[in-house]
């Protein structure tokens, strides 16, 4: 479906498999909320580490729902393990901004397999850390 609105966004129109048309709509970008209420305990948890007010701005727009991860379980957990790979605070906050979605993935199942993997390639701590700021999924 993501390539047939993609190219009904270049040709104008795309058939289901119905024959209905299907129209591509273009995503309209939640808008924030300047109210308290609206701020959920990860955004306040970022904040206290320095994340500022356009960061967390861009790892709300970016989260693709409600950001609202378990800071117990999949924030503090994430950001340490980065600290421990050497990331520096600015290079902490690159990968969340670039992509928060790593808060929904598993840890222990995804993030440090992949640089247990790229240790047993040869990497360096130094070039392992690099290489997830790059690339953080």
């Amino acid at each position: 479906l993501p390539f047939c609105l993609a190219a009904a966004a270049a040709l104008g129109q795309c058939w289901s498999v119905t024959g209905a048309p299907l129209v591509a709509r273009p995503r309209v970008p939640r808008q924030s909320s300047s109210s308290d209420d609206d701020t959920t305990t990860a955004e306040t948890y970022l904040s206290s580490l320095g994340f500022s007010d356009a960061e967390l701005q861009k790892v709300k727009l970016r989260y693709l729902s409600r950001f609202e991860p378990d800071v117990e379980k999949s924030v503090k957990p994430f950001l340490q393990w980065l600290s421990d790979l050497g990331l520096t605070d600015l290079a902490v906050r690159k990968v969340v901004v670039t992509l928060p979605m790593v808060f929904r993935s598993r840890l222990e199942e995804t993030q440090k397999p992949v640089a247990l993997w790229l240790k047993g390639l040869g990497m360096e701590d130094s070039q392992v850390a690099k290489t997830i700021v790059k690339f953080p999924s």
